[in-house]
Order: C-alpha cells, then sequence, then structure tokens
C-alpha cells in the first residue's frame, strides 16, 4: 500500500508599497512565532490551490502564484502516527487585500526584518530563494520592456 504524503502548500506573499517590498508573515497561535503561512492541502487538491485558497479565506486577499521557491519534506504525527510531508513555497503577490481572519497575528515586513522575525531555517531559506527569484523576475520584466 502506498503510504499517504501530506501535501502542505506556503505561501510567501509579497506587496508593493511606495517603492518598497513587504513581506506577509503570521502567527498561527497568539504565542507562536512568525512564520510564513502555510496550509494542507485538501483531498483532490494541488498545493497551488491551496495556497490561493488559504490566502483568500484566512489572508482576506487575492493573491497570484508567480513561480515555486522551493521544496522540503518532513513528517507531521496524525492520529498517533507518523506521517510524511511535502512542503512546496511559492512566490505570491498580493493583488488587493481586505480584512485578514484566519490568523492570529499577521504583519507586512521589509525584508532585513522579516527574516529577522522567522525562526525556522526553512522558511528563512525560503524567504531568502523568494526574495532574490522576484529580483530575477524583476530584472527580466525590465529587459523585456528595452
Amino acid at each position: 500500500m502506498k503510504e499517504k504524503i501530506l501535501l502542505v502548500g506556503a505561501a510567501v506573499v509579497y506587496r508593493k508599497a511606495n517603492g518598497k517590498t513587504t513581506w506577509f508573515l503570521v502567527k498561527q497561535k497568539e504565542d507562536s512565532d512568525w512564520e510564513l503561512p502555510k496550509t494542507t492541502a485538501r483531498r483532490g487538491e494541488s498545493s497551488v490551490r491551496a495556497v490561493i485558497r488559504a490566502m483568500g479565506e484566512q489572508g482576506g486577499m487575492r493573491a497570484k502564484v508567480l513561480e515555486e521557491v522551493g521544496r522540503g519534506g518532513g513528517a507531521a504525527m496524525l492520529g498517533g502516527r507518523t506521517v510524511p510531508q511535502r512542503y512546496l513555497y511559492y512566490l505570491m503577490i498580493n493583488k488587493e487585500g481586505k480584512e485578514v481572519l484566519g490568523f492570529a497575528a499577521y504583519d507586512w515586513f521589509e525584508y532585513g526584518k522579516a527574516i529577522k522575525k522567522l525562526t525556522t531555517k526553512r522558511d528563512q531559506a525560503m524567504l531568502r530563494g523568494a526574495r532574490d527569484l522576484l529580483k530575477k523576475l524583476e530584472a527580466e520584466k525590465k529587459k523585456k520592456k528595452k
């Protein structure tokens, strides 16, 4: 029998305002650490659809996936047994936002502050990768305009 893998989508969301890029971080619970928003894909749902859904439902925003940033693996306890997890991180741009309801706390941080707020090495690495990918995409966009 094939072992079930829990598919987790993670959103590395940014927005541009007044010439500054800020990144969206959340706290799942009041006493938890800052992290990138994550959601478990529902049965038959892709990780891309899951992050778009979660950002809409919990983040109160219309966000667009630009590209995959990276992947990681792990495990979680589910019903008293260990279940393998696969994390897929996506660079997303916030198109518009409303009220954020699904997190204990949230905020938008400039990159330097965001990287310090994140406590897990994986989230830090994915934010670094997202920033680098965004710079690359912006450079390519400028080249096309010339």
